[in-house]
């Protein structure tokens, strides 16, 4: 008997992940509920558990592989190893019906017997469709386990077979994003194509042709190739430069800028540290004591902790504050769920256990969904202003730079302060300037009176 273990949601808007490395080899025994593969998703690489208790028998789908989320990547077996690919089970391995998907085919009914219908995997299904491939014409094409028709003998069949076809229909299938932006960065569609037919175009490549192509117009460089070094763009990476196009592109951003005086929040925070370490075991921080200020504001302030849909706002009775996390190869971002209802210890104690699985690549779904608000910190860089992209779906995002002592004149006389600049971009089809500066001013009264932080 075995198990076929798909690929779960991670996530209520993960439609594929990449398969990053399989933390079980080929015939390992495994436990269910022990960690199995780690799958990047757009938003981090996570752990998958193993759903079940055997021996790992078949890896359906190899490490660097994109798969859509349900289908299958492995089996788990009683001890028998059967190596395969391409995702799916031999007929000779006795698989539970009820947890096994049904094979596919072009037309996305499974083949019966006596019908003459080869078994095709979901990549080669799509490229078939995609090239007007008929399945009937497929019989006997497969290479894979059992006749199996994989994706490169769809390429092979137009490429012998059918190679007009292949040339006409050479069209890549852009995701809504890609083509939109395609559409606004004047783009050919036809020239979007990433080497086989029906590929997947998504926003970066649609901005990577884009680049290409200006810079074809202008004046060729002397440079030599020597003279610069190409670093590869991790996985990711590319995640966050879609997340961050598709805000830039849909999202009219606006940045407010104010001046807060940190004085007194700085005395707040050394009277109180011993206290919130011997009770939580975390070391407060002024990014604990921002983010508190920011939920409580929000709770004052819905229509910054609000999302646009298209047809209508949303305000979030929830504040579920996201903290942005700078990870080796991109940005990750752990959410702060309840922040209004939680003390500023126990939100400095959870900030700091997030931020520790983020750099290890340990977050769960949850500690990265269900964001209504963000925050991002760059003042240990020693910057004082900057424009940060608001997170997809969300209203609203804070910028804070860093705490400098400056001159600045209070009642009358020149003083030297603790002062610290907070950025604030906002989605001006949600909210407007002076809701926004309001909200803004709010944290800044919390900030320099923090008596209530801690309340």
């Amino acid at each position: 008997m075995a198990d076929v273990v798909t690929l779960p949601q991670l996530g209520s808007t993960m439609e594929e992940g990449i398969v990053v490395r399989w933390l079980k080899k080929l015939g390992e025994n495994v436990s269910a509920g022990e960690p199995l593969l780690e799958v990047e998703t757009d938003k981090a690489t996570m752990e998958v558990e193993a759903p079940f208790t055997g021996t790992l028998s078949q890896i359906l789908a190899q490490e660097g592989e994109l798969v859509p989320v349900r289908q299958a990547i492995a089996v788990i077996g009683d001890g028998a190893v059967i190596p395969l690919a391409d995702n799916v089970a031999p007929a000779t391995v006795a698989v539970d019906p009820i947890s096994t998907p049904r094979a596919e085919t072009v037309g996305g009914n499974a083949p019966t017997a006596g019908s003459g219908a080869p078994s095709i995997s979901p990549r080669a299904r799509r490229l078939a469709a995609a090239n007007g491939v008929e399945l009937s014409h497929l019989a006997g094409c497969g290479s894979g386990p059992y006749g199996r028709v994989l994706e490169r003998d769809i390429i092979a069949y137009l490429a012998n077979a059918a190679p007009a076809v292949l040339q006409d229909d050479r069209q890549p299938r852009l995701t809504p994003l890609a083509a939109r932006m395609a559409n606004d960065l004047g783009v050919a569609h036809g020239d979007l194509a990433l080497g086989l037919p029906g590929s997947r175009v998504r926003s970066a490549d649609v901005v990577n042709v884009a680049r290409q192509q200006a810079a074809a117009t202008t004046t060729p460089s002397t440079t030599q190739e020597s003279d610069y070094v190409v670093v590869a763009i991790g996985n990711l990476q590319k995640r966050v430069a879609e997340n961050v196009s598709r805000s830039a592109f849909t999202a009219p951003h606006v940045t407010l800028t104010l001046a807060v005086d940190m004085t007194e929040c700085i005395r707040l925070r050394n009277l109180i540290l011993p206290a919130v370490e011997q009770a939580y075991g975390a070391r407060l921080s002024f990014t604990d004591l921002i983010v508190k200020a920011a939920a409580l504001a929000l709770m004052e302030h819905q229509n910054v902790n609000a999302t646009f849909n298209g047809s209508e706002i949303r305000m979030h009775r929830k504040v579920n504050i996201g903290v942005a996390v700078a990870v080796d190869d991109g940005l990750v971002v752990p959410v702060l769920h309840d922040a209004n209802s939680k003390p500023v210890g126990a939100l400095s104690a959870l900030l700091k256990k997030l931020v520790a699985r983020a750099k290890e690549n340990r977050l769960t779904p949850d500690e990265l969904s269900g964001g209504t608000f963000t925050i991002t910190n760059l003042g240990s860089f020693d910057i004082d202003h900057f424009n940060p992209v608001i997170v997809t779906g969300q209203a609203a995002i804070l910028g804070v730079c860093r705490i400098a002592e400056l001159p600045v004149v209070v009642n009358g006389v020149v003083e030297v302060r603790s002062m610290m600049n907070l950025c604030l971009s906002f989605d001006h089809r949600v909210t407007n300037g002076a809701p926004a500066a309001k909200f803004l001013q709010t944290i800044k009264q919390l900030l320099e009176a923090p008596a209530r932080l801690i309340v």
